[in-house]
């Protein structure tokens, strides 16, 4: 039998070959585990199945999955983005920049409704990029605000690697949800400070927002207000019923689900289309993220069972790092992984192992979570090769090209780097609030 530093090896060559191939994730990854733990364990190894496909499927906390993604499909065909923006747009006022602003609040509660990256940054960018740049908004900073906002979808609760995480580590998805409120809004309050500072220095990169050439009635405005809180209302709904004890998180994507359609109603597009369009794509991406799931589940099964905890920790042990470096070490392996692959396999791979590790360390399983996510959504938004910057490129209009792209995300990546590490060094950023709500 192979040692576990020669099996992590032929594991990793593996998944980079079939990755380049372009392989189907979730079967690329199951099928490494079969093939390679069939040849170093023979036929004992096909008991991970079994109980991998029952832990995974038949998971309470995992069916919140699909009700999420399908409160955030019928969301987007809902006109909530549309609320969201007039809202905020007569909130914040005539000020330079406004709708970048605009952009980074709601695109990061269309992301946060969404639960997904790549779908958050899609959906925003199909409501808010073309009318940036119609207004003269310079590109870069269009193209870095919806980057940054859509991908706050997975630090905003609720969140699918969240939930994937708590799952796979046996932690409590509400004390998650809660823990990433504060470092969600420190991150929200640094990307408008930098896009007011940006603006003011140089004005050319967002033209002042006209006012209309007909004011706003009291009465259209209060309609506006309306619109928006109650957009925003079912976002303080699915969390309240989480945070109040009212609901499991599963059950509320249930109550998510039910809001969504009464906010379909009320704004008048809920039509036989539109249910059915939003639960057929809801479908295809709860398909997709399920065999993921079960895939990398499988891979990281086999991986724990052969010894790879172990092997990690006395790589760190040995390195004789303080508990801090080996958090730091973790944090950079992931910022790697996220180069080549996408938040769910992350989440799946990497929290089995390292979780136990930094808990063993002395450190709080939610605050490390939070990190992990933190460290996610920076992983696949840098470039070259985060898969994020890809997404955004299959949305925006011919004349963009890839370096564009790159150039308008660095200055939110690096905010967001800061925001990393400044919760890194500061655990109860993460760890006050649900010690303070939930115990």
């Amino acid at each position: 039998m192979m040692s576990i530093e020669v099996l992590t090896g032929v594991l990793l060559v593996c998944i980079l070959v079939t990755f380049a191939l372009g392989a189907p994730v979730g079967l690329a990854l199951g099928g490494i585990a079969m093939g390679v733990g069939y040849i170093t364990w023979g036929d004992a190894l096909f008991n991970v199945i079994p109980t991998t496909l029952e832990g995974t499927y038949f998971s309470f906390i995992l069916l919140a999955i699909p009700l999420y993604i399908y409160m955030g499909q019928l969301l987007t065909r809902s006109g909530i983005g549309d609320a969201m923006f007039s809202a905020s747009q007569m909130l914040i006022g005539k000020v330079r920049g406004s709708l970048a602003i605009s952009v980074i609040i709601v695109c990061s509660m269309i992301g946060a409704m969404v639960g997904i990256i790549g779908a958050g940054i899609m959906t925003s960018g199909s409501i808010a990029l073309r009318p940036m740049l119609e207004r003269g908004y310079d590109k870069r900073l269009a193209l870095g605000v919806i980057m940054a906002g859509g991908g706050l979808g997975i630090l905003i609760p609720p969140s699918i690697p969240m939930i994937m995480f708590a799952s796979s580590t046996q932690n409590s998805v509400g004390r998650m949800f809660i823990g990433a409120l504060v470092p969600a809004l420190i991150t929200i309050v640094l990307l408008i400070t930098y896009v007011v500072i940006s603006c003011k220095m140089n004005p050319k990169k967002a033209p002042l927002d006209k006012l209309p050439d007909v004011p706003q009635t009291t009465k259209e405005k209060l309609m506006t207000a309306r619109d928006g809180g109650l957009s925003l209302l079912l976002i303080v709904a699915v969390l309240g019923s989480i945070i109040m004890g009212i609901a499991t998180p599963t059950e509320s994507g249930a109550i998510g689900v039910v809001g969504a359609i009464i906010l379909a109603i009320f704004f008048k597009r809920f039509k036989p289309k539109m249910v059915r369009s939003a639960g057929l794509r809801a479908a295809v991406l709860v398909s997709v993220a399920m065999w993921i799931i079960f895939g990398a589940t499988v891979f990281s099964n086999f991986h724990l069972l052969m010894g790879v905890q172990n092997m990690v920790a006395g790589f760190t042990q040995d390195l004789g790092l303080p508990p801090m470096m080996v958090i730091l070490l973790f944090q950079l392996i992931m910022l790697l992984l996220g180069f080549i692959i996408d938040e769910f396999i992350i989440v799946l791979m990497c929290a089995p192992i390292f979780t136990p590790i930094a808990v063993s360390l002395g450190f709080d399983p939610i605050w490390f979570g939070i990190l992990m996510i933190l460290n996610i959504e920076i992983a696949v938004q840098t470039p070259p090769y985060g898969f994020a910057l890809f997404y955004l490129k299959g949305i925006a209009p011919p004349g963009i090209t890839m370096l564009d792209i790159y150039r308008s995300v660095t200055p939110f990546v690096l905010i967001k780097l800061l925001v990393l590490l400044i919760v890194m060094f500061n655990p109860e950023l993460v760890t006050w609030l649900p010690n303070k709500l939930m115990d």
